[in-house]
């Protein structure tokens, strides 16, 4: 049996109490929250009830155009977690609504699954967008776990993310991509995204932005829910088979990073996926 690795994950986030506290919650069952790294951006940003040992910096909101804001965050942690990795084995990041998990039919927790893992400097998960079904599935209960409440997910090539790095590596923006690295997908790992988890949601974040968001949202809907509501689920193969081609399927213009050939297949999320937790 090969001796458990030390695991730290780390996030940055802004305005984002909701899904941070979910964050918390989850990977502090993983590894424990005195293994969380999170970096608040604003001085004025409360720190989640449940934080418990989790680490917290807290560093000066900057005004920022969004590409040089997202230029900055993913500095940042990548700053963090070069340090991290010299007293850890294996470092996650992540935004804090995305979720990094072993499939439940290994019975295995994702510390165990990570530590008997050999990985070549980084380390991905199958990317599942999760939607909400505007026809079939009701505003989401805030207090219940996701998963029992969401049942479709968009397979998408944006959230199958190198997330996991046990060197010091850089990221690129959005943890999309690692500088000069290519990508090594696990046939076991699955990172589900939940930014479009519920419309109403998004309907509020956007009214806090202006006018001009709310309207082009209500016009335009979001891309996941309205892929979601409207596609025919497929079945769980497509799991197998979006990973084989992302695994050697890559962007002329981007050939360190997944392409699916123009497919964005709806899937419904394995029912066992709910024994996460999340």
């Amino acid at each position: 049996m090969i001796k458990s690795k030390k695991i730290a994950a780390i996030t940055m986030a802004r305005d984002d109490e909701f899904f941070l506290s979910r964050w918390i919650a989850y990977y502090g069952k993983q590894f424990g929250t005195e293994n969380l790294y999170i970096l608040l951006d604003g001085t004025d940003q409360p720190v989640p009830e449940n934080a418990g040992n989790a680490h917290i910096t807290k560093l000066p909101h900057e005004q920022l155009s969004r590409a040089a804001g997202d230029k900055y965050r993913i500095n940042q942690i990548t700053k963090k977690a070069h340090e991290l990795l010299k007293s850890y084995d294996i470092v996650i990041g992540c935004d804090s609504d995305e979720f990094l998990i072993v499939d439940p039919k290994l019975h295995t927790t994702l510390a165990k699954y990570l530590s008997n893992k050999k990985i070549h400097t980084t380390l991905s998960g199958l990317g599942l967008d999760v939607g909400q079904h505007l026809y079939c599935e009701a505003i989401l209960d805030t207090t219940a776990p996701f998963l029992e409440q969401r049942e479709y997910a968009l397979l998408s090539t944006r959230y199958t993310k190198p997330v996991v790095i046990n060197k010091p590596v850089n990221w690129g923006s959005g943890f999309h991509s690692i500088h000069h690295h290519n990508f090594h997908i696990d046939k076991n790992l699955y990172l589900l995204h939940f930014g479009a988890i519920d419309m109403n949601m998004l309907e509020e974040k956007a009214k806090k932005r202006g006018g001009d968001w709310l309207n082009h949202l209500k016009r335009r809907g979001n891309g996941t829910i309205n892929a979601v509501t409207k596609s025919k689920p497929k079945s769980e193969k497509w799991l197998r088979i979006a990973r084989i081609l992302q695994t050697y399927c890559r962007p002329i213009y981007a050939l360190r990073k997944p392409a699916m050939l123009g497919l964005k297949p709806v899937v419904k999320i394995p029912n066992r996926f709910k024994k996460s937790g999340i």
